[in-house]
């Protein structure tokens, strides 16, 4: 019996698979829809704190959704890696330097303000019909997420991924954080989340 750990492995590398075989032309064009739609569907504040991430290999490029909901007023951040299991969220401001943070992304300098996003926009894998996601396989998010829960900050949750990432039925796990929306080039979908 393959154990959840292993399918998930194995459902990350097809739904990857699948990703990084989409055209990327396409992929470019799908960024921007996904601005628009994000735009429209998009309830955020004037000052409302949104950390999004940068692009890395063939995700979905989240800077024009970045510069749609700046447009709305929203304070960006983007994740800034501190060591093996942390990530923090750094204030990004037009202008202000960017460092390398491994993995093929950037974010903003070690000087940026540390905020604690009240909508987060969440990279990853694959993800299922219930919101059940798969990360990358390294459990940043899910530990940010749990440490703004802990703080009594629980924030509004969006995936981003195409369509090609979803998959029949993510593994359980009882550490694993359910993304209630999910936006890809067919809509901002939202899952009744029990």
């Amino acid at each position: 019996m393959t154990s959840p750990k292993d399918l998930k492995k194995q459902l990350r590398r097809e739904a990857l698979g699948r990703r990084d075989a989409l055209d990327p032309m396409w992929r470019v064009e799908i960024a921007l829809e996904m601005a628009e739609t994000a735009r429209d569907h998009l309830a955020i504040e004037p000052g409302q704190i949104v950390s999004a991430f940068w692009p890395m290999r063939s995700e979905v490029d989240v800077r024009p959704l970045m510069f749609a909901l700046r447009e709305k007023g929203a304070r960006l951040c983007l994740p800034a890696i501190l060591d093996k299991s942390t990530i923090v969220f750094r204030e990004l401001v037009r202008g202000a330097p960017m460092v390398e943070m491994g993995f093929g992304t950037v974010g903003p300098h070690e000087d940026a303000d540390v905020l604690d996003p009240s909508v987060m926009l969440v990279p990853l894998a694959a993800f299922d019909a219930r919101g059940h996601r798969i990360g990358y396989g390294a459990g940043y998010y899910d530990r940010a997420i749990a440490r703004l829960i802990d703080k009594g900050q629980p924030p509004r949750l969006i995936g981003i991924a195409f369509d090609c990432q979803e998959v029949a039925q993510v593994p359980d796990e009882n550490h694993d954080v359910i993304i209630p929306e999910i936006l890809t080039e067919s809509g901002l979908r939202r899952f009744d989340i029990a």
